[in-house]
């Protein structure tokens, strides 16, 4: 195994890690940014206020694209497998 195909493999789990948690890293934010106009405006100042929503959020994106994320990381998993292995 060269030194080049650790350093691919970093590159592509880096990717990987954006493309896989970008779509809930997103969905958190906007519900974030959404609760907290919501409780300046209302000044309405309770932690759960702003974690409920934001996890709730959180679990219907994972119910949504769970299958499409899993698939994902796992052909990456497979994929980077095979190229270690030198075959």
């Amino acid at each position: 195994m060269t030194l080049e195909i650790p350093a691919n493999l970093l590159r592509e789990g880096l990717v990987m890690v954006g493309v896989v948690g970008g779509p809930i890293f997103l969905v958190m934010l906007g519900v974030g940014l959404v609760m907290g106009i919501l409780q300046a405006a209302t000044q309405i100042n309770d932690t759960a206020v702003g974690f409920l929503p934001r996890a709730a959020a959180a679990a219907a994106c994972l119910w949504l694209a769970g299958g499409w994320m899993m698939e994902r990381m796992s052909q990456y998993l497979a994929q980077s497998i095979v190229r270690m292995s030198g075959r």
